[in-house]
């Protein structure tokens, strides 16, 4: 079955840095485009960062300098470095794939807390 697992999640003060992992599997990951949404406290999901199968890029103009997604097909894992993170990234991070099939798979999600 499909599992997309997030991991690096935690706590880091304004300025810091995390590295968020996805770790698929159950389904082609090569070509499918993979994505990091997030949730803040009170709020709706939004669109953070998109990679497509080919590797291009988009990022929300929020993030932009700041985050960078990539992607690993060998190792079917997507990663979100965040740097200069702010108190207003404050969310719970998912995972997202969408595949040729147009399916649309979700990770369980993982916490990013920045705060002082």
């Amino acid at each position: 079955q499909v599992q997309l697992v997030e991991s690096g999640g935690g706590s880091v003060q304004p300025g810091g840095s995390l590295r968020l992992s996805c770790a698929a599997s159950g389904f082609t990951f090569s070509s499918s485009a993979m994505s990091w949404y997030r949730q803040p406290p009170g709020k709706e999901r939004e669109l953070v960062a998109t990679i497509s199968a080919g590797g291009s890029t988009n990022y929300a103009d929020s993030v932009k300098g700041r985050f960078t997604i990539s992607r690993d097909n060998h190792g079917n894992t997507v990663y979100l470095q965040m740097n200069s993170l702010k108190p207003e990234d404050t969310a719970v991070y998912y995972c997202n794939a969408f595949t040729l099939g147009w399916n649309n798979y979700w990770g369980q999600g993982t916490q990013v807390t920045v705060s002082s």
